[in-house]
């Protein structure tokens, strides 16, 4: 049986996303531990030029939904981009995946060729075919802000590892 579009999107989406929540977790004791108003955690960039944490996360967030959507052929939820604490960070994460549950896996299946418009920036629009789309774009792009989200924790002291960012991957041990 071939590897199915959805079995290579949504359980990523739903792990990443929830290993992200749990990663705030830890910046939300880190920041009551060392009495750091949290608010410095979720300003912090690793560059000057880069997201702060807060808008990687939701930029994470937006792009399993959004891509999701787009695959599934359906219209995602529009969330406000006003979060400005870590529980309603992770509230949208939890609404990312309850989003994410509610896909037809049939449909996101079914668009390995069809043509996927995207927006690229403000203005511009991408064009892919599905499996294109998945691989060569969404899933880079929702690693790299996941990414750069534990990089930001990380860097203001928050003892996260690897297993951290991994989440709670389906290991078998022998």
């Amino acid at each position: 049986m071939p590897f199915a579009m959805s079995q290579a999107s949504l359980p990523v989406f739903e792990i990443g996303l929830n290993a992200l929540s749990a990663v705030l977790d830890k910046a939300a004791a880190y920041a009551a531990a060392k009495k750091i108003d949290p608010s410095v955690i979720l300003g912090w960039r690793l560059e000057p030029d880069m997201f702060a944490l807060s808008r990687q996360v939701q930029v994470a967030a937006d792009q399993a939904k959004n891509g999701s959507a787009r695959l599934a052929g359906v219209e995602p939820p529009k969330f406000e981009d006003n979060e400005t604490t870590i529980d309603q960070l992770k509230e949208r994460l939890a609404k990312t995946i309850v989003f994410l549950k509610s896909l037809d896996t049939k449909a996101i299946d079914a668009s390995t060729e069809r043509e996927i418009t995207f927006p690229l920036g403000p203005t511009n629009k991408g064009h892919m075919a599905g499996a294109d789309y998945l691989n060569h774009f969404m899933l880079p792009n929702f690693y790299f802000h996941l990414t750069a989200a534990y990089a930001c924790v990380r860097a203001c002291g928050v003892e996260v590892g690897k297993r951290d960012f991994l989440g709670n991957i389906p290991i078998r041990r022998s």
